[in-house]
């Protein structure tokens, strides 16, 4: 199969991922609950999630394809799917159940995965690599804003 398909692939799993776990987190960002918290100071803008998720589910996307072409075997597929159902699971956890400290855990989880991906596949993709980075350093802020809410909340 040639990439630009398994780009198309990609994109259509991580985008429909993201639309399920925006389904799920209901009202979320918009809710009296997520109002009321302690934020982090550095929270940023509501606009500023969406762009960046965006830009971590493209790059993440020729990630994948260039990953599965290189090693299309059960490893990469298995992380795939866990750091896929972590990535859902997570916005039910925090913002429709309210379980700041689980969904804590669960974004702990997704970010080891994917710093598993950077660091276990850079022999492979070499400087393809780099296409992981956003959704890395997006977790790990991400991360940090929900570690802050579990803190002061």
């Amino acid at each position: 199969m040639k990439l630009y398909k398994y780009i198309i692939v990609f994109l259509v799993i991580n985008f429909g991922a993201l639309a399920v776990g925006s389904w799920l987190m209901g009202n979320g960002p918009q809710s009296d609950w997520y109002n009321k918290l302690n934020k982090a100071p550095w929270t940023p803008s509501g606009w500023v999630f969406g762009v960046a998720w965006t830009t971590v589910m493209i790059c993440f996307s020729v990630y994948m394809a260039y990953l599965y072409k290189a090693l299309p075997n059960s490893k990469v597929i298995t992380l795939f799917i866990i750091q896929l159902i972590l990535n859902v699971i997570w916005n039910y956890l925090f913002f429709n159940q309210h379980y700041i400290g689980l969904g804590l855990t669960v974004i702990l989880i997704l970010t080891f995965i994917v710093a598993f991906f950077l660091f276990s596949f850079t022999n492979e993709l070499k400087i393809k690599s780099i296409l992981i980075l956003p959704y890395f350093f997006w977790l790990y802020i991400a991360t940090s804003l929900n570690a802050y809410i579990v803190l002061y909340n």
